[in-house]
């Protein structure tokens, strides 16, 4: 196991987005890495750990310092290996590196291993996924769209107060978007404002594309707090679906904690189909 430097990042992000696959887990995505991106290229860098072999990136995870969860993203090519799935837990277990929780979506060895050395479900998330190959029906809402080539700045400023109003304890600021639109992941990605017709921004998304063929990712979706109960949700949950088709993905998938029975709703009410329950790993001692 490598940590990461901020020089190293757009190897890592390129690496992890050849992984996802339709129809498969809702792992660590390049989104997940762009989002954090918007904390600074070395505040990302820190919380990345790189497993490679023979030069080839093949397991990636992002550790959450104040939650001791670390997030992983596996090639599909280790899925069964279980030598490599002994060095990751080797290497989580050391009591140094302080993971005490793992979010682990893919890797049949390495979740099979997590369960027979002690670690026990904790919490549980609801992964969704809508296909794109058929057109994506209007949302019913005005959408603005800032991507890497196209920003302005009344759009930017909005896209940020819709976070801050949608989250309570949000962090989310200008200087972060521009954080975010400047890192690697960002080439491949793009917000949504959406206005209702009274010109007010109500709701808005960061889509992520992990390349044509491949699923994207819905990072994060949140409703204005006073524009609630009007469907918006559901309204730009089907314009980041759009989005994402036009970007030529082959899927939409977002994962919420399985108590947010309203955000599952309005995803499924948006064409996205529910998928099993998933748990983290925590570790027992």
């Amino acid at each position: 196991m490598r940590r990461a430097t901020p020089d190293a990042l757009s190897e890592i992000v390129e690496a992890v987005a050849t992984w996802p696959q339709t129809g498969g887990p809702v792992q660590l995505h390049p989104g997940d890495l762009g989002w954090n991106a918007s904390l600074g290229a070395q505040e990302l860098a820190g919380a990345l750990r790189v497993w490679e072999r023979d030069g080839q990136i093949l397991a990636v995870g992002m550790v959450d310092d104040d939650s001791g969860l670390i997030r992983m993203a596996l090639a599909p090519s280790v899925d069964d290996d279980a030598p490599f799935a002994a060095q990751l837990l080797a290497d989580l277990s050391d009591p140094v590196g302080g993971v005490r929780a793992v979010e682990a979506r893919s890797g049949a060895a390495f979740r099979e291993l997590l369960s027979r050395s002690g670690w026990v479900a904790d919490e549980s998330w609801t992964p969704l996924s809508r296909e794109l190959l058929e057109p994506v029906e209007d949302c019913g809402l005005s959408i603005e769209t800032i991507d890497a080539d196209t920003v302005r700045d009344r759009i930017v400023e909005d896209r940020v107060a819709v976070q801050q109003a949608a989250f309570p304890n949000s962090t989310f600021s200008l200087e972060r978007w521009h954080a975010m639109a400047a890192a690697p992941p960002y080439s491949q990605a793009r917000c949504l404002v959406g206005y209702d017709s009274d010109g007010n921004a109500v709701a808005s998304v960061t889509v992520w594309s992990a390349g044509k063929g491949r699923p994207g990712l819905l990072e994060p979706l949140g409703v204005h707090r006073d524009h609630r109960g009007r469907g918006h949700g559901r309204a730009i949950s089907v314009a980041a679906a759009a989005a994402l088709r036009e970007m030529g993905s082959s899927s939409a998938t977002v994962c919420t904690p399985s108590g947010n029975a309203g955000g599952v709703a309005a995803y499924v009410s948006a064409g996205f189909r529910r998928l099993p329950d998933v748990t983290d790993f925590r570790r027992t001692a």
